[in-house]
């Protein structure tokens, strides 16, 4: 069993272009996609078109929840500017995903956690804004109740894989579209990933274990970063183009 693992894509049509070339060029053919899809300065119109037709597992994440569970006034800048690049085909097509999925019976997936959309789960914010890996203890207090050996999540735009002292392994594949970002939520800081490629995950399993291998890939994130700025946002601008926030 062998697949790709795509999350947070935040309508960067260009790095997604690159990710799926990219899949395609190692054999892939079966993919999940965690989440948070088109939300973002950019393009969500020819990136929600291309999910659509990718016969991939999608999942709802917070960002894309945000476009479907309130009104326009009440929606961030983000959400506000996409929610105008979309047509009611594609809201319609959000609402039909779940918040959480298993995968061939083997594989969970989620955004963020199991019980919620907008929790970090394999890093934690500390008062002072660094962001660190957080505990075993509460990672694994979050994945009680999960029966599958292989655990997806998305959300931090932090590709990471951690091993559970039972054996289950949790992996985050790292961003699509945004290698960077500023929040408040618990506390202000922000998340950098320092370089602008497009990020995914190969699954594999062999003998019963699994395997993971995080993917780099070089895309024209120069022409997302004007994008961007184009859009009055120098600092997501920064992110695309360097992979840090400036």
């Amino acid at each position: 069993m062998r697949f790709a693992a795509i999350a947070d894509i935040h309508g960067n049509h260009l790095a997604l272009q690159a990710v799926l070339s990219d899949i395609r060029a190692q054999g892939i053919s079966e993919i999940v996609d965690l989440g948070d899809m088109l939300s973002g300065p950019l393009d969500a119109r020819p990136t929600v078109d291309i999910l659509m037709e990718l016969g991939a597992v999608h999942l709802l994440g917070n960002h894309d929840r945000y476009l479907i569970d309130r009104p326009h006034e009440k929606m961030s800048s983000w959400e506000r500017l996409v929610h105008t690049q979309l047509e009611p085909r594609h809201l319609d097509w959000l609402r039909t995903l779940p918040a959480n999925s298993v995968y061939r019976d083997q594989v969970f997936l989620c955004h963020a956690t199991p019980a919620d959309d907008e929790t970090y789960w394999l890093e934690t914010v500390l008062p002072s804004g660094e962001v660190c890996m957080s505990s075993l203890e509460s990672i694994e207090a979050r994945a009680v109740g999960v029966a599958q050996k292989l655990i997806l999540c998305a959300h931090t735009h932090i590709a990471r894989a951690v091993r559970l002292r039972d054996g289950r392994l949790i992996v985050n594949p790292g961003s699509v579209g945004s290698p960077g970002y500023r929040d408040t939520h618990p506390h202000p800081h922000v998340v950098e990933a320092g370089s602008p490629d497009a990020r995914y995950a190969i699954l594999e399993q062999v003998d019963g274990d699994w395997q993971v291998t995080f993917r780099h890939i070089p895309y024209d994130h120069e022409a997302m970063a004007a994008l961007a700025r184009q859009h009055g946002k120098a600092e997501m601008a920064s992110a695309l183009a360097t992979g840090w926030i400036r």
